[in-house]
């Protein structure tokens, strides 16, 4: 059982203390995270070097990414379930072995088939990695702290996306194709020496309550109740709506885009997404922040950040003479880092209306929005391209028609999910009223 603090704590019964020793072995489980998004988004870098050792067009290019994408989907809800069941050091050890493979198959890869299962082995390990991180913040954490916890963990995979745009480019141009992939695939080896040797699911004497299981009865149980929380819903739809625009940018078009479209060099192009990922790690800490201490702004940081991405892709597309100004690819880059620190706003929708048990499970549901929009957009970007002549500015409208999608079920889904989250937080304060001392 997990000690019991007294009412007037600002800590809530039952939570974790953190301190320095939570933050080292947070820090070992967000270094996997972090060496994940470096294999995810190597191919972001690599993506015109790919067409040409592969021999394939824009639709066969954006396969990488969307069988990537589509494993890394698929595989949320089982993953929740397995770090619900398994806990985080198992899911993780799993995860890191099966993307460092991946790494290092695409580095050998002679063929095109043969580096699309390498990048569908990647996606697999990847999608272990990010609910499993979160989940190991819950247990070493206390409650209040989440919405920063959660932030910092998407800061160090926006880390591990610079280090793929600034380092990984170069070795790639400097080294070659193999030894630049085979080279990045040591981190994963030392990540896992890490995780083997000193990651632990929770602090000592904070153990979960033993949580029956029950084979598929399990599984059903698991899914429907945190499926039938509007605030598992609403997570998936911010999720959904504010991720995408961002990664679909920084996981394979945004380097063809500025120079095929906007006629910059390659080298101006990747200061463009260093700069998306700089952004981004600013943005972070301020809406984690912002969120920590006023939970009634996370539907319009949302919201807003939606809305000004929409007008900056808007103002971009639509410039006269097809190539818009430096100053307004600034600003375009600038708001799309605020993306990824908006769709983790997701995740504290869903993690108050979910049980301790069920954390994995809900986070695994709201992880999916994400992508599943980005592997749909990186879809219809390529197949427009190709059927338009690379016509950059009708593929890219692609992003609105998501946006319009995922807008409406957020407006739909936002007052029930408020109801139910007051409730809860009633339910909670008379419950710790009547906690013995």
């Amino acid at each position: 059982m997990s000690p019991t603090r007294p009412a007037g704590n600002s800590t809530l019964p039952g939570d974790p203390p953190g301190g320095r020793r939570a933050i080292a072995v947070w820090g070992i489980g967000v270094s996997v995270y972090f060496v994940a998004v470096i294999f995810r988004t190597s191919l972001g870098v690599a993506g015109l070097d790919a067409a040409d050792r592969f021999h394939v067009n824009a639709s066969a290019l954006s396969t990488f990414s969307i069988l990537q994408l589509l494993v890394y989907a698929g595989m949320q809800i089982p993953v929740g379930l397995l770090v619900d069941r398994l806990g985080t050091k198992k899911v993780l050890g799993i995860g890191v072995v099966l993307f460092t493979a991946g790494q290092l198959g695409f580095a050998f890869s002679p063929s095109y088939g043969m580096a699309l299962a390498s990048r569908a082995l990647l996606g697999c390990g990847d999608a272990m990695t990010f609910i499993s991180v979160l989940r190991l913040g819950t247990r070493w954490f206390p409650a209040r702290r989440g919405p920063l916890v959660a932030q910092c963990a998407g800061l160090a995979g926006m880390a591990g996306n610079l280090v793929s745009t600034l380092v990984l480019a170069r070795l790639l141009h400097g080294v070659g194709w193999t030894a630049a992939f085979a080279g990045s695939a040591l981190a994963g080896v030392v990540v896992l020496v890490l995780l083997v040797l000193f990651l632990k699911d929770h602090p000592e004497g904070y153990e979960p309550a033993p949580f029956p299981h029950q084979g598929a009865a399990y599984v059903r149980r698991q899914i429907a109740a945190s499926w039938r929380e509007p605030g598992t819903r609403l997570g998936l739809w911010v999720h959904f709506t504010t991720q995408f625009p961002a990664m679909v940018f920084l996981l394979l078009w945004g380097l063809p885009f500025l120079v095929e479209a906007q006629g910059l060099s390659r080298a101006t192009a990747g200061e463009l997404l260093t700069l998306v990922v700089l952004s981004n790690m600013v943005v972070g800490l301020v809406y984690g922040q912002v969120v920590a201490r006023h939970h009634g702004a996370r539907l319009p940081l949302a919201l807003g950040t939606v809305g000004a991405t929409a007008l900056l892709w808007a103002a971009t597309l639509a410039y006269p003479g097809g190539r818009a100004p430096m100053w307004l690819l600034v600003v375009l880059c600038t708001v799309l880092g605020a993306c990824g620190p908006a769709s983790m706003i997701g995740f504290d929708f869903a993690r108050p209306a979910n049980p301790p048990e069920r954390q994995g499970t809900a986070s695994g549901i709201t992880n999916m929005g994400g992508f599943v929009a980005s592997m749909t957009t990186l879809f219809a970007i390529g197949v427009l391209l190709d059927a338009t002549g690379d016509d950059y500015r009708v593929a890219f409208s692609a992003v609105f028609v998501l946006q319009a999608i995922g807008v409406s079920q957020i407006l739909r889904l936002r007052r029930r999910a408020a109801r139910r989250e007051r409730e809860r937080l009633i339910a909670s304060r008379v419950s710790s009223v009547h906690v013995p001392v």
